[in-house]
C-alpha cells in the first residue's frame, strides 16, 4: 500500500498532497501573521485530545495545554480529562467490582462451593490502587502517545490574553504566550456544591470518590442524575449502606417510566432513598462522622427537618463549565443566554463560538450531550474541517448512552414523554415488555424490573423514535440497535429480524404487546 493511499485511508480521504499544500499554506501565513500555533487547544480530556491528534495527522501544527485545578478535598490527577481520570473508566471499573461481588453470590447455586460463603469480604483498599494503577497507566500512555504524534503538550492552566494569544500559567506560576491562528475550548467541566456550611469542607464528589484512601463506609449521595446513582449503586454493591437524597425527579432528562423502574430497583437491593429532600449542612463530628441536616417537602408544601449521621458525604447534583477562568472577556468570546449560562453556545457546522476562530467542543457546550464519545467524535471533525477540507458535520441527534446502575439502563432517540411532546400522543405506540434473563433462572434473581420498550411513529411500518433497555450489559445491547435507529429502523423491520437465543438484546426483535392493547407484557416462559 502506498504512502498516499494510507493517509487517504487514515485521514479522512485527504492526500499528501493537501497537507503539503497546507504545511507551504501555513509557513506563509505564520511569516505574515506571526502565529506559533495552527492551533492551540485548551484542555487535555477526550474531545481536546482528539482534535489536536486529528489536526496534526493533518499537518497542523499543535499545542495542547493541560493543567487540573485540585477538588475542595485535595484530589488532582494527570493527563486525559474527566473520562480517564475520575469518569467513565475508574466509574466502569467500579461498577465491574461491584458486578462481581454479586456473582460471587450466584455462582453457588451453579455448583461453585466456598468455605464460608458469608467470609467474603471487599478490600477498598485494593480496589481503589487497582483503579488508581490503570488510570496511571492511561495517563502515560496519553503523554507518550501526543509526543509520538508531535503534538506539543503544555501543563499549564490556559486563559485567554487576546483573540489569538493563550496565556498558559506553568507549575511554578511562570507564564507563556502561545499565539494561534484557531483555537479550541476543550476545557470540561467539574462537580457544583450546594452553597450549604461544611458542603465544601466535608463533603465529597465523583472527583474524589475513585480514589478515596479510606473505605466510604456509611454513604451519602446526595442527587439523582446519573453520577449520583452509578456511585450509590456500586458502592451498595461492594457492601457499603447507601442513601440518595432526591431533591426532585430521578434521571432528568431521561424517559421517566425507565428512571422511576430504575430507582425501585436499587431499593429491592437496599439503598434508601430520601425523596423531595435537600440537604441544610454538614457537620463534623467529634468521632469525624458527618451529620447532615436535612428537610423534606411534603405534597401538601409542608416542610420537616431531620438528621442522619453518615461516613461520607457524596455531592452528585450536577457540574458546571470550567469557563471561570479562561478570561473570556479578554478575547471577546460571551457565554449562553447572554452570559448568564457557563456554557458555550457554538453555530455549526465548525463548532464556532460568536468569535469565528475560536472553537468549542465537549462538555463545555450549551445543550449538547455530555458524553465522551460525542466529545472525540466532534473534535475530530473541528479538525478534519479547518485543516483537512471536510465538510463533515456533526449530528447530535439520536446520542445513544448507558446508566451503569446496578441493573444497566441503555437508551437512544426519544424518550416516550418527547415523542408524545414532538408528535402527539395518538400518533405514537409504545411496544413494551419484561423479560427473564436466562442468567438470573439458576440463582433465582429478581427479574421484576428486567424491562425494555420501543417508542415508534403509529402509521406506516412505524418508524422508531427511542428504544429504551433495562437489564444486564445494556450499554453493549443498546449500540448495535443504535446503529439500526441511525438508519431508519421501523418496527417492521425489527419484528422480521431473527433475535440470538438465548441473549436479553434478542428481547427486542419479539416485541409485540403495546401499552394501547392493554395486555399483559409478561412473558410466561424464556421463549415465550
Amino acid at each position: 500500500m502506498t504512502a498516499a493511499i494510507l493517509t487517504r485511508r487514515v485521514l479522512g480521504f485527504v492526500t499528501v498532497r493537501q497537507v503539503r499544500y497546507f504545511r507551504a499554506q501555513s509557513t506563509a501565513l505564520f511569516s505574515k501573521e506571526n502565529f506559533d500555533y495552527d492551533l492551540v487547544v485548551i484542555g487535555g480530556g477526550s474531545g481536546g485530545l482528539a482534535c489536536a491528534k486529528q489536526a496534526v495527522q493533518l499537518g497542523a501544527k499543535v499545542a495542547v495545554l493541560d493543567y487540573v485545578q485540585p477538588s475542595p478535598r485535595g484530589t488532582k490527577w494527570g493527563l486525559g480529562g474527566t473520562c480517564v481520570n475520575v469518569g467513565c473508566i475508574p466509574k466502569k471499573l467500579m461498577h465491574q467490582a461491584s458486578l462481581l461481588g454479586e456473582a460471587i453470590h450466584d455462582s453457588q447455586p451453579y455448583g461453585w462451593e466456598f468455605t464460608d460463603p458469608a467470609s467474603v469480604r471487599h478490600d477498598w483498599a485494593k480496589l481503589t490502587e487497582s483503579v488508581q494503577n490503570h488510570v496511571k497507566s492511561v495517563n502515560w500512555v496519553t503523554r507518550v502517545d501526543l509526543r509520538d504524534q508531535k503534538v506539543e503538550y503544555v501543563n499549564g492552566l490556559g486563559h485567554f490574553k487576546d483573540a489569538h494569544t493563550v496565556v498558559a500559567v506553568l507549575k511554578n506560576k511562570t507564564e507563556r504566550e502561545l499565539r494561534a491562528k484557531h483555537v479550541v475550548i476543550a476545557v470540561g467541566g467539574r462537580p457544583r456544591y450546594p452553597d450549604i456550611p461544611g458542603a465544601l469542607e466535608y463533603g465529597i464528589s465523583s472527583d474524589d470518590i475513585f480514589s478515596l484512601p479510606h473505605a466510604p463506609g456509611k454513604t451519602l449521595c446526595v442527587g439523582a442524575g446519573y453520577i449520583g446513582l452509578e456511585c450509590a449503586g456500586f458502592l451498595k454493591g461492594l457492601g457499603y449502606d447507601v442513601s440518595v437524597m432526591v431533591r426532585s425527579i430521578l434521571l432528568r432528562g431521561f424517559d421517566q417510566q425507565m428512571a422511576t423502574m430504575i430507582g425501585d430497583s436499587m431499593v429491592e437491593r437496599g439503598i434508601r432513598f430520601h425523596h423531595r429532600t435537600r440537604p441544610l449542612a454538614v457537620e463534623k463530628q467529634a468521632d469525624g462522622r458527618l451529620l447532615v441536616r436535612y428537610e423534606t417537602t411534603a405534597e401538601d408544601g409542608q416542610t420537616q427537618t431531620g438528621e442522619e449521621v453518615f461516613d461520607t458525604v457524596l455531592f452528585a447534583i450536577g457540574r458546571q463549565a470550567e469557563t471561570g477562568t479562561l478570561h473570556l472577556a479578554n478575547a471577546g468570546v460571551t457565554t449562553a443566554e447572554g452570559g448568564k449560562s457557563d456554557k458555550l453556545d457554538v453555530s455549526m457546522p465548525d463548532h464556532q463560538t460568536n468569535v469565528p476562530h475560536v472553537h468549542a467542543v465537549g462538555d463545555v457546550l450549551y445543550r449538547k450531550p455530555e458524553l465522551t464519545p460525542v466529545a472525540i467524535h466532534a473534535g475530530r471533525i473541528i479538525a478534519r474541517r479547518l485543516f483537512g477540507g471536510s465538510d463533515e458535520t456533526m449530528d447530535y441527534s439520536d446520542v445513544a448512552t448507558t446508566v451503569f446502575t446496578p441493573l444497566e439502563y441503555g437508551c437512544v432517540g426519544s424518550s416516550e414523554e418527547d415523542a408524545e411532546a414532538a408528535h402527539g400522543k395518538d400518533n405514537i405506540e409504545v411496544y413494551h415488555a419484561y423479560y427473564k434473563p436466562t442468567e438470573f433462572f439458576v440463582p433465582q434473581r429478581s427479574v421484576r424490573y428486567c424491562y425494555l420498550k420501543a417508542v415508534a411513529l403509529r402509521e406506516g411500518d412505524q418508524r422508531v423514535l427511542g428504544l429504551h433497555f433495562l437489564g444486564p450489559v445494556a450499554g453493549e445491547v443498546i449500540q448495535g440497535f443504535a446503529a439500526a435507529l441511525k438508519c431508519g429502523l421501523t418496527m417492521k423491520v425489527l419484528r422480521n429480524t431473527v433475535g440470538i437465543h438465548p441473549t436479553v438484546a434478542e428481547e427486542f426483535t419479539r416485541l409485540a404487546i403495546t401499552k394501547s392493547s392493554g395486555l399483559d407484557p409478561t412473558p410466561a416462559t424464556c421463549c415465550s
